[in-house]
C-alpha cells in the first residue's frame, strides 16, 4: 500500500511523458490525475493507520541496497512514522488538487501532457524527500524536487523572464544544496554513519565532541545543525536566499501553488524537524534558526505590503509563513512548525489557486491595478478568497489561528532572548498578514472596475474542474487545524508523534507544554493584531483610497526601499552576477579565444595557411624556377646531414 502512495505519481510521470502523444492531451490527464488521487486515498489510509495508530504502527520498508562500499552501506527504504504520514497527507492531497485543477486552467496550453508529467515528477520526488531513511536518499528527494521546479518554472521556455526565473531558483538553490550536501558530510563524520536511527542513537553521547571546520575548533552538532539548516535556507527561502520565489511566479498559477504551498518550500521545515533529535543538542544553531526565520517573517511582510502583482503578494506571503515555521523549529517546539506547515498547505494552495481562478477571469491580468468591481462576476472564486484570507489572517476558528497562536505562543514560552525577538517580530508580521491579505481582497474584487471594456466583458466564473479543488481545499483551509490541534501540539500531542519527533523536557515540561500556560494576552494578541491590519486595510483602500499615495509620497525613500525588495537583487548582482559575467567574458575572450585557440588549433591554421600561401608563390610554372626550389632542397639536405 506504501508503494503505490509513492510510486504511482512516478508511473503516470512516466506515462504521461513518454507516450502522451500515443494516449493523447486527455489520456495523460487522465492517467496523471488518476494516480495521483489514488496516492493521495491511500496517503489518508496510511495517516490512519500510522498516525492515529499508535508509535508500534510506525514501520520501514527496505526495498534494496543502494549502494554497498566497503563499511559504507545504504539502503533504499520508506520510513513510514507520523512525521512521514502527515506529509504523505499534506504532498499527495495538494498536489491531487492541483493536478485536477490544471485539466480546466491549462486547457489552451498546446503542451498538456508534458506538464501534467512535470507534476506528476514533482509530486514523486517530494515523495521520495519526505520517505527517506537516510541523508543520501533525502539529498536525491532534494535534488529532484529541484531539478522538477526549474522543469515547471520555466515551462513556457519561449518566454526569456521564465528562462531567467528558473535559472536563478536552480542556482540560488545550489549555493543552499552546498550547505546540505556538506551538513550530510559532518553528520558521517561526526556519526559514521547516514541512516537516521543510528544518527539518533548517537547523539546524546557525541553533545560534546569537537570538530576542526576551517582551520577552527568547534562543536560538532552545532556545526552540523548550521550546514543543514544552510541547505534549509536555500529550499525554503529563508532570508538571504529567498530571491528566487517571487521570480518562480514566471511558471503556470498551479506550479506557484504546488512549489509555494505544500511541496518545494516546506521541504526544509520538514528536514530540520526529522533532524530534531540532533538539533537539541545544537542550541546555538537553534537561536540563529529563530532570529532567522522571525526576520523572514517580518521582512517577506513588508514587501507583501507593496507588491501589485496577484500571484507575487502570495508568494511573499509565503516566504513570510516559512519564517514563523521556522522559528517555532528554532525554539524547539518542532510539532507546532509542522502543524503550521500542514494548515498552511491547505489555505495556501486555496489562495494560489484562487488567484489562478482570477487571472483565468481576468484574460490573465496579473496587475491588481488593473482589476476591481468583479466580486459579483465571480462569486465563487470571492468566497474561495476570502476562507484563504481568512485562515492566512489567523481570524479564529479557521485552520491559520490554530497554528499560527501556537507558533507566537511557544515562542513566547520560551523566555529567551531569541523567543521573544521571534514573538514580537511574529506579532508585527501578523498585524502586516492580514493588512496585504485584505488589501488583495478589496484591490481585486472590490471598487470600480480598472480593467479596459474588452477584459470586463470576458469575465467569467472558473469552469467546474477548477472550482471543485478550490472547494476540497476549503476543507482542509477551514477545518484542519480545530480536527489535528489535539493531535499535533494539544492533549495528545506526544502520543501522536512518538519517535518521529524528539524534544527534550526541560523543568516545567516540553515547550509545548509550557505553550499551553502563557498568559492569556499571548493568544489574544495575535487575533487583535488581525483585526488591526484588516481594519487599516478597509481604511486605506475602501474608505479612504486616497490615503496610499500619500502614505507613499510622505515616507517615500522607504516606500521606495521595500518596494525595491530591499535591493537583494541589486546587491547580488552587484557582487555575484556582474563579476561572475566579467570573469567569463574575460576567460571566454581571453583565455579561450586568444590563449587556448590563438596557440592551439586557430594558431596552426593560421601557421599552416601562411606556409602554404609562401609555397604557393613558388607555383609560377617556369621549370627553371622549380629546378632552383630542387638546389636548394639538396643543400638543405645536404647541410642537414653534414651538420649532424
Amino acid at each position: 500500500m506504501e508503494i503505490a502512495a509513492i510510486f504511482l505519481p512516478l508511473a503516470a510521470a512516466f506515462i504521461a511523458g513518454f507516450f502522451g502523444r500515443f494516449i493523447g492531451d486527455r489520456g495523460a490527464q487522465i492517467v496523471t490525475c488518476a494516480a495521483v488521487l489514488a496516492a493521495a486515498a491511500i496517503s489518508v489510509m496510511l495517516f490512519m493507520q500510522i498516525g492515529l495508530g499508535g508509535p508500534e504502527a510506525a514501520r520501514t520498508v527496505e526495498l534494496f541496497t543502494w549502494i554497498d562500499s566497503g563499511s559504507f552501506e545504504v539502503s533504499w527504504a520508506l520510513r513510514l512514522d507520523t512525521l512521514t504520514a502527515v506529509m504523505l497527507v499534506v504532498v499527495n492531497g495538494v498536489s491531487a488538487m492541483v493536478h485536477v485543477y490544471s485539466v480546466g486552467y491549462m486547457s489552451h496550453d498546446p503542451s498538456k501532457a508534458r506538464f501534467m508529467a512535470y507534476l506528476s515528477l514533482f509530486t514523486f520526488m517530494m515523495l521520495m524527500l519526505v520517505t527517506a531513511d537516510n541523508l543520501l536518499q533525502m539529498f536525491f528527494g532534494w535534488e529532484g524536487v529541484g531539478l522538477a521546479s526549474y522543469l515547471l518554472i520555466n515551462f513556457w521556455f519561449h518566454k526569456t523572464s521564465a528562462n531567467d526565473a528558473s535559472m536563478k531558483a536552480f542556482l540560488v538553490n545550489r549555493v543552499g544544496d552546498f550547505g546540505f550536501a556538506l551538513g550530510i558530510m559532518a553528520v558521517f563524520l561526526i556519526f559514521g554513519t547516514i541512516q537516521f536511527d543510528q544518527i539518533f542513537a548517537q547523539v546524546a553521547a557525541k553533545a560534546d565532541l569537537s570538530i576542526n571546520f576551517l582551520g577552527f575548533q568547534v562543536h560538532a552538532l552545532t556545526c552540523a545543525c548550521l550546514l543543514l539548516f544552510v541547505g534549509a535556507m536555500g529550499k525554503s527561502a529563508q532570508l538571504g536566499l529567498h530571491t528566487w520565489l517571487p521570480d518562480a511566479m514566471e511558471g503556470p498559477t498551479p506550479v506557484s501553488a504546488l512549489i509555494h504551498a505544500a511541496t518545494m518550500v516546506t521541504a526544509g521545515v520538514f528536514m530540520l524537524a526529522r533532524m530534531s533529535p540532533v538539533f537539541e543538542y545544537a542550541p546555538a544553531a537553534l537561536s540563529f534558526v529563530t532570529v532567522m526565520g522571525a526576520l523572514t517573517a517580518i521582512v517577506a511582510a513588508t514587501i507583501g505590503m507593496t507588491q501589485f502583482d496577484i500571484k507575487r503578494v502570495i508568494a511573499y506571503s509565503t516566504m513570510s509563513q516559512l519564517g514563523y515555521m521556522f522559528f517555532a523549529i528554532g525554539v524547539g517546539a518542532y510539532p507546532a512548525a509542522v502543524f503550521h506547515l500542514m494548515t498552511h498547505a491547505f489555505f495556501k494552495a486555496l489562495l494560489f489557486l484562487g488567484a489562478g481562478s482570477v487571472i483565468h477571469a481576468m484574460s490573465d491580468e496579473q496587475d491588481m491595478r488593473n482589476m476591481g468591481g468583479i466580486w459579483k462576476l465571480i462569486p465563487v472564486t470571492y468566497v474561495m478568497m476570502w476562507i484563504g484570507n481568512l485562515a492566512l489572517a489567523g481570524i479564529p476558528f479557521f485552520a491559520g489561528y490554530y497554528s499560527k497562536d501556537m507558533i507566537l505562543e511557544v515562542a513566547y514560552a520560551k523566555h529567551t532572548a531569541a523567543g521573544s525577538f521571534a514573538f514580537w517580530l511574529g506579532l508585527g508580521a501578523a498585524l502586516m498578514t492580514a493588512f496585504y491579505s485584505w488589501r488583495l481582497l478589496i484591490l481585486t474584487f472590490h471598487g470600480r472596475p480598472r480593467a479596459n471594456e474588452t477584459v470586463m466583458a470576458h469575465v467569467h466564473e472558473s469552469p467546474l474542474v477548477m472550482l471543485l479543488p478550490l472547494c476540497v481545499l476549503a476543507v482542509g483551509a477551514l477545518f484542519s487545524g480545530w480536527v489535528a490541534y489535539d493531535w499535533f501540539v494539544g492533549h495528545d500531542w506526544a502520543e501522536f508523534w512518538g519517535e518521529s519527533i524528539l524534544m527534550r523536557a526541560g523543568e516545567h515540561g516540553t515547550i509545548i507544554d509550557a505553550a499551553h500556560h502563557v498568559p492569556a494576552w499571548v493568544p489574544l494578541s495575535p487575533f487583535i493584531a488581525g483585526l488591526i491590519g484588516i481594519a487599516l486595510a478597509y481604511l486605506f483602500y475602501m474608505i479612504k483610497p486616497d490615503l496610499p499615495g500619500q502614505f507613499v509620497g510622505a515616507f517615500r525613500s522607504l516606500h521606495g526601499i521595500v518596494f525595491r525588495k530591499y535591493y537583494f537583487d541589486e546587491l547580488y548582482n552587484a557582487l555575484f552576477v556582474k563579476p561572475a559575467m566579467a570573469l567569463g567574458f574575460g576567460l571566454w575572450k581571453g583565455g579561450d579565444q586568444v590563449v587556448i585557440d590563438g596557440f592551439g588549433p586557430d594558431g596552426a591554421a593560421r601557421v599552416t595557411r601562411g606556409l602554404s600561401v609562401v609555397a604557393s608563390r613558388l607555383q609560377t610554372g617556369y621549370v627553371f624556377h622549380y629546378a632552383f626550389v630542387m638546389v636548394i632542397g639538396v643543400v638543405a639536405l645536404v647541410g642537414w646531414f653534414w651538420f649532424r
